[in-house]
């Protein structure tokens, strides 16, 4: 098409922004032949009327017309603009209909009829009107062709738009109706049409420029209608080339028409061709150039569809054998290709490589470094060939082969860009091998990864950069060891930043070379222990560095098979790393774990690394462990190095525990960590940093957590994440606000001294201990030790409860940062005064084998609310500390399990107990001690009962029960009894009721836990007078509404007793079908031990349980017809017994009777004494009798109950 066009002239760029601008001073700088091209718009210009009637565009009018003058053409087209374009539009779409009428056939034309002679001819002869229609009519018979050819590309030879000599005029008559006839003639559709014409991209070149405004209109349209694959067809061909003509005549809007191919996904040979003229045009010899940068978007870029397209026409171009050196494709790759040569050290060749082996000069000379200034562009250039060969399939001719690899075995300097550039490049030989062919290309590959492997630490110091190529070639030659080759196809696809197909065989040469020649397996070793660790290593610092050949390399066991200790370069490198967190830290600890505990081969056990010493893991934490100055003074070692060596601490602990088995097994036993270490520690205060830098710790964070919650359950109390969320939160933020200078005087010293002047001065202690508050957790481990040192004073009487508050207070904040050594001193400090004068002290590990030492304190901690919570809450933890120590040890001792078998082996009979459930049993008795020690603080001391009336009453019979008979109490007596109920009022809120809450508190917390403690409890039996403390303090008491039937069915009187009270006051606080149930099975097997029983026997089992009937009557009125039956028969029972001897009790039988069938009575019963003559006598000794008096009084509060209500 080019061809056809390239006689005729086209609108120059000049000549368009002159018409765009409407700038006459340019338009009359035009010549003659220019000036012709733009006549049918500026004629238009002249003679219309205007829209702007300002002063200076009259005077530009002037000046057109005046320019328009001396041209002769002007005339013609005046003459063309004079007709009457109405009539010729209704003409117009007359013709157009009836050709739709007759299906497009060639019929009589409205427009133009009589043809005597050619359209050319005809054209010649004709006046203005008749050449428009003319025009007009074959321009409408190409368009209807267009619309009706569904896609399919034709080309039309119409002899008006093929003769030289009427070109020009043609051109005008078609702007003219362009430009009148708008909505019959769109410019699009125009445009569209002129494609399928000889000269068509002059024609519309013509057209956009008399009406410059529709250029971003009439190319979108094109765009829009073009093909996907525009160099597959010859319309593709053609619309490209149009198109290049307009931005050509247009240049400023050339790359937004590019942005519109790349939009609409057509025509990629158009945009390739923009690219190309515009590189031309603003050719930069340093910068990547313009179409690097197109072409890498593209194939680079995140939209899938724009590669797909792109990459489809790079392939179909490659297809092609004919026209190669006209095609876009063919100069696209000639362009790169004399870019990547413009940018190469030296033209070498393969022949100047074997001269220069002999000659050390030559060698250097032929090696002459890349220039600094090409460095980018070399990198941005290999990448882009990476993407079109993996990407788009992209062959290399053998030119392009052997300046590429010229390219990638270059020397770049020393800077951070230059390390990107080797990186890249040894990537690109890894991916394409195909590149290196010959033995001297292959010559020349080696010696240039020689060079790389020599001039590593230089580019490293020199440039600055910690992620430099050395590490890749280490993990590359590990990889190629391992034959993990799809780790090297990974490692090649992330550093080139492109996902490419490589096949795995494609790597076998390479392996050879690396395993072979250049990386034997103990050169890698040797040398990875020798590479620096990388400083403040954090996930800001990306690449491969030396941690990820480290972790290869212990994964592949190579440092233990050549005996090469790694220990100190991984300690190193977790001192040296900062925030945000590396993700490969904590996989390279679990790997040197691993390494650490299994034998790289059974047959050489020893063949494992050496851990990191105590000595070492103690220099970490430094500064963390003491008060004072020493906390305060600056750290060595980062929260990131810390928390790393606490994960690692902890994972090797687990690990050692979790295949204790096998190393038990193997007859190996690597030394654990001293418990000493480990107190050491500050895991809590720790865990409490790394909670508030989550986002920049990764997984470390919940690592810990699973850690802690898997071997140190004590540190993982809900209370103690509760209360932290108080310490942290908005009011901790409120309390910093206050903070006074005064607060932060104070020292320990003084906290100390004001202790020993604290009997005779509270207000300094409670001063003090104010603006304690007002510190951080951190702030406050300097004054732990005065703290709980001087607990045992505030045990005095005459104490202000507000300083027992405050301590209690400031010992939960302590409790949040180093529970453990908190815990150690206050059970010390809260040891009875005996003790305390033989300095017995407690360690960690005495209280966690046994608990219960931390009830062994003062007694008067017992009823000193504010330090019984700080006990509860220390009895707890050591309790589920006690649970894991034994857990860990009996995993620890493992060896002992695998004895026994040994034995029966060896005929002996094996333990019939298994260790484990000897562990359980003693973890059962020891909380249940616990408990039952719990409850016993509960009762009220003598000293108590005696003092208050209304303490005693703390564990009364709940409301209902047969405590005292409501029968004998006077009018009298009950006004006394409302005024002992004021005071009763009073009395609740006495110390003992408080520490009763606080322990029904914990023990909800631990039947909860595991509810085979309260079953273990309530089998052994506690005191009946807690009872109804137990049922209404502990909320998750109805449990026992589970084993109630069990506890009945033993053979004890006791328990049966025992279960029976438990149950009466379980119905009356959960009034549930299942304790329905359980009520009547209670009756049931009360009426049967009723026959069975002896006659002392039956005394004490029914004195205690009758007055359980009325709790089961008030609690279920449906039971009282059976309730009453038994207690006639129960009755009747007595009655017989005595009247064997000399009494007769039918009378008391027969009152019975009498209230339950007819309860009103009972006004008249109660008047009458309760035994009648000589009943007295005998109820004083007689069980028979006093029982009868039960059973009565029984059933005179049961009537009471249901006819006054409850």
């Amino acid at each position: 098409m080019m061809g056809d066009c390239s006689a005729l002239q086209f609108v120059s760029p000049y000549a368009f922004e002159a018409m765009q601008k409407v700038d006459v001073l340019r338009l009359a700088a035009l010549s003659d032949p220019e000036l012709r091209l733009l006549l049918p718009c500026l004629v238009r210009m002249a003679l219309c009327a205007p829209a702007d009637q300002s002063q200076s565009w009259a005077q530009d009018k002037k000046l057109i017309l005046r320019l328009l003058s001396g041209v002769e053409a002007v005339n013609s087209i005046v003459a063309l603009l004079s007709v009457d374009f109405h009539a010729l539009e209704q003409d117009a779409n007359k013709e157009q209909q009836l050709r739709h009428k007759l299906g497009g056939g060639s019929g009589e034309s409205i427009l133009v009829s009589q043809l005597q002679h050619g359209l050319a001819l005809e054209f010649e002869h004709s006046d203005s009107p008749r050449r428009l229609r003319l025009v007009l009519s074959e321009l409408l018979a190409i368009m209807n062709k267009v619309a009706d050819s569904n896609g399919e590309f034709f080309f039309k030879s119409p002899e008006l738009f093929e003769s030289p000599v009427y070109l020009e005029e043609a051109a005008d008559v078609l702007c003219i109706l362009q430009a009148e006839l708008p909505s019959l003639l769109p410019i699009v559709d125009v445009a569209e049409a002129l494609l399928h014409v000889k000269n068509g991209a002059w024609f519309l070149c013509l057209l956009v420029a008399n009406v410059p405004d529709s250029f971003n209109e009439v190319c979108r349209g094109l765009i829009k209608n073009g093909e996907r694959q525009d160099e597959e067809s010859f319309g593709g061909r053609r619309r490209t080339e149009a198109l290049r003509h307009l931005c050509k005549m247009n240049p400023s809007q050339a790359l937004r028409v590019r942005g519109m191919v790349v939009e609409e996904c057509h025509l990629p040979g158009l945009g390739v061709a923009l690219t190309l003229d515009h590189t031309k045009n603003e050719s930069s010899e340093d910068g990547v150039s313009d179409l690097v940068c197109f072409v890498s978007g593209l194939l680079l870029g995140t939209n899938a569809k724009v590669r797909t397209w792109f990459g489809t026409f790079i392939r179909n171009g490659q297809q092609r054998k004919k026209e190669t050196i006209s095609s876009v494709l063919w100069q696209m790759r000639r362009q790169l290709l004399m870019e990547l040569m413009g940018i190469l050290p030296t033209v070498r060749s393969m022949h100047i490589t074997e001269e220069a082996e002999a000659d050390t000069d030559t060698n250097v000379s032929v090696y002459s470094g890349l220039k600094e200034e090409h460095v980018v562009k070399a990198s941005a250039l290999l990448r882009l060939y990476c993407a079109l060969m993996g990407i788009a399939g992209l062959k290399p001719t053998d030119e392009e082969a052997e300046q590429l690899l010229q390219l990638m075995t270059s020397r770049p300097p020393a800077t951070p860009a230059g390390v990107r550039f080797v990186s890249l490049s040894f990537c690109m030989l890894l991916a394409f091998s195909t590149l290196v062919s010959t033995p001297e290309q292959e010559q020349l590959m080696v010696m240039w990864l020689s060079w790389m492997i020599k001039e590593e630490a230089y580019f490293e110091s020199t440039s600055g950069v910690s992620a430099s190529f050395g590490e890749m070639l280490l993990l590359v030659a590990m990889y190629f060891h391992s034959n993990q080759l799809s780790a090297i196809i990974d490692l090649v696809c992330s550093t080139l930043g492109m996902k490419i197909v490589i096949k795995p065989s494609s790597l076998s040469r390479m392996k050879t070379i690396f395993t072979q020649e250049i990386f034997t397996e103990q050169v890698v070793t040797a040398h990875a222990v020798r590479v620096a660790v990388t400083s403040n290593l954090s996930a800001n610092i990306t690449g491969f560095l030396p941690i990820h050949c480290i972790y290869q390399l212990l994964r592949s066991r190579s440092f233990t098979k050549h005996k090469v200790s790694i220990k100190d370069w991984i300690y190193r490198q977790l001192c040296e790393t900062a925030t945000p967190l590396h993700p490969q830290l904590l996989p390279l600890i679990d790997v040197y774990i691993n390494s650490i505990l299994t034998p790289a081969s059974k047959s050489n056990p020893e063949a494992t690394n050496q851990p990191i010493t105590e000595q070492e893991i103690l220099n970490v934490f430094e500064g963390l462990m003491g008060g004072g100055e020493n906390a305060r003074r600056k750290q060595r070692y980062g929260i990131t190095a810390q928390l790393l060596v606490l994960y690692y601490v902890l994972s090797y602990e687990e690990a050692i525990l979790a295949s204790s088995k096998t190393l038990a097994a193997m007859q190996r036993k690597p030394k654990s960590y001293s418990p000493a270490l480990m107190d050491q520690i500050p895991i809590k205060f720790l865990i409490r940093k790394a909670q508030g830098l989550q986002q920049e710790l990764g997984g470390l964070h919940s690592a810990l957590l699973r850690l802690l919650a898997t071997n140190y359950p004590h540190l993982c109390i809900v209370d103690d994440w509760i209360c932290e969320e108080h310490i942290t939160g908005t009011d901790a933020l409120l309390r910093r606000m206050l903070l006074t200078n005064a607060a932060k005087k104070h020292s320990p010293k003084q906290l100390q001294e004001a202790f020993s002047a604290l009997r005779g001065n509270h207000t300094q202690v409670l001063q003090i201990l104010e603006h304690l508050t007002l510190l951080s957790a951190g702030e406050l481990i300097p004054y732990a030790e005065a703290l709980t040192s001087n607990m045992n004073q505030l045990l005095y009487p005459g104490i202000s409860r507000r300083i027992l508050q405050t301590v209690n207070r400031l010992w939960m904040v302590l409790n949040t940062v180093m529970p453990r050594r908190l815990w150690v001193m206050t059970v010390n400090a809260l040891q009875p005064s005996d003790k305390m004068i033989r300095q017995q002290k407690y360690t960690q590990k005495d209280l966690m084998i046994d608990p219960l030492i931390v009830l062994r304190c003062d007694q008067r901690v017992h009823r000193c609310p504010p330090l019984m919570d700080i006990t509860l809450h220390m009895l707890n933890g050591y309790l589920l500390a006690s649970k894991a120590y034994l857990s860990a040890h009996l995993k620890e001792t493992a060896d002992q399990d695998i004895r026994p078998s040994q034995n029966t082996l060896m005929g002996l009979e094996a333990p019939e107990v298994t260790r484990e459930e000897l562990k359980n049993a003693l973890l059962a008795a020891q909380d249940s001690a616990a408990v039952q020690i719990l409850l016993e603080i509960c009762l009220p001391m003598e000293d108590e009962k005696s003092a208050s009336g209304g303490a005693g009453r703390l564990l009364r019979s709940a409301p209902g029960t047969a405590g005292s008979s409501p029968l004998k109490r006077q009018p009298r007596e009950e006004e006394e009894e409302w005024a002992d109920g004021e005071k009763e009022k009073d009395s609740l809120l006495c110390s003992l009721r408080e520490v009763q809450c606080l322990i029904c508190c914990l023990l909800h917390q631990m039947f909860i836990a595991d509810p085979n403690i309260a079953k273990l409890v309530h089998f052994q039996g506690y005191p009946c007078e807690l009872l109804p403390l137990t049922v209404a303090g502990i909320p998750s008491m109805h449990i026992c509404l589970d084993f109630i039937p069990e506890l009945i069915a033993q053979p004890e009187l006791e328990k049966q007793i025992f279960a029976i009270q438990l149950l009466s006051y379980l119905c009356i606080q959960y009034a549930l079908p299942k304790s329905l149930s359980v009520a009547r099975l209670a009756i049931n097997v009360m009426g049967t031990l009723l026959t069975v029983l002896t006659a002392a026997k039956r005394y004490a089992f029914f004195v205690p349980t009758l007055p359980c009937l009325v709790s089961f009557c008030q609690a279920f009125p449906p039971l009282y017809e059976d309730i009453m039956s038994l207690l006639i028969q129960i009755g009747q029972v007595c009655a017989s017994d005595v009247a064997t001897e000399t009494r007769d009790f039918d009378p008391i039988i027969t009152r019975l009777q009498q209230l339950k069938e007819k309860p009103c009575e009972r006004t008249r019963l109660l008047k009458e004494p309760i035994c009648k003559s000589g009943a007295g006598d005998t109820s004083s000794a007689d069980p028979n009798v006093q029982l009868c008096h039960c059973i009565e009084n029984t059933f005179i509060e049961i009537i009471n109950m249901s006819v006054g209500g409850v």
